[in-house]
């Protein structure tokens, strides 16, 4: 993307990430904050990255407090939701559950580093128990909506080994097809943060009221903090969509 392309970006981005009407219908309690970070540096994983995902780690094991992940509130409302739209959350786990799953049986040092970015949001959301999700907004083609999946929905990232998303299933998808599957589940290939992600964005979910705005308000400023803090953005920006 060219710098006016960026530049156009920060003065509206939340034209570019969308939840539809019947996604907010079907999930009133459903909180999104969208950070978007351009003029990065992505690089490969390192030590800070790597102390990240182990603090992260551990402040989501402190926060369960000896529970099963599912039992957590933050953890359980997705659980609903997910079977909601007929996913078997014990199947397909929210992506926050899945990090916090493999601490609690291989320990906090276990969550395995992908490269900087990526490591970022997955601390990020271990320590909030919470899902985030990281995409390159250059691969973008027209904006992402979280939207209900049809019929007409192919699976157009046939490299996941995934299967086409089934009506009513909850995805995000541009013009080109699904970035997200079930929600937060699996994120695709096409639009994945590599080391030449240059301009990102990430998404910050919760369900109220098991999480309240402050509490995502907060996971958003600290994924914004560690963002600065390794891969110098020219410009991050935090946007409340609902």
């Amino acid at each position: 993307m060219a710098d006016g392309g960026a530049a156009s970006l920060t003065q509206d981005p939340a034209a570019r990430i969308r939840v539809s009407d019947e996604v907010l219908e079907r999930f009133p309690s459903f909180r999104l904050r969208v950070l978007y970070a351009f003029g990065i540096r992505n690089r490969p994983s390192d030590a800070t990255s790597g102390e990240w995902l182990r603090e992260g780690a551990s402040r989501g094991l402190a926060a369960l407090g000896g529970m099963r992940p599912g039992e957590h509130p933050h953890v359980k409302l997705w659980r609903d939701a997910y079977s909601a739209f007929g996913a078997k959350p014990s199947a397909y786990p929210c992506s926050a559950e899945a990090l916090i799953q493999r601490a609690v049986k291989e320990g906090a040092d276990a969550v395995p580093g992908i490269n900087c970015l990526v490591d970022a949001y997955n601390a990020v959301s271990l320590a909030h128990l919470l899902p985030i999700g990281g995409e390159d907004l250059d691969r973008l083609v027209g904006p992402c909506v979280l939207r209900l999946a049809t019929s007409k929905d192919a699976d157009v990232d046939a490299a996941t080994a995934a299967d086409a998303p089934k009506p009513g299933e909850v995805i995000w998808a541009d013009d080109v097809g699904w970035t997200c599957r079930r929600w937060n589940w699996r994120q695709g290939l096409r639009t994945r943060l590599t080391e030449s992600t240059r301009n990102a964005y990430f998404i910050i979910e919760g369900m109220a009221p098991a999480l309240t705005e402050t509490q995502l308000d907060e996971a958003a400023r600290e994924l914004a903090e560690r963002i600065a803090a390794t891969v110098s953005p020219q410009h991050q920006q935090i946007v409340r969509v609902v």
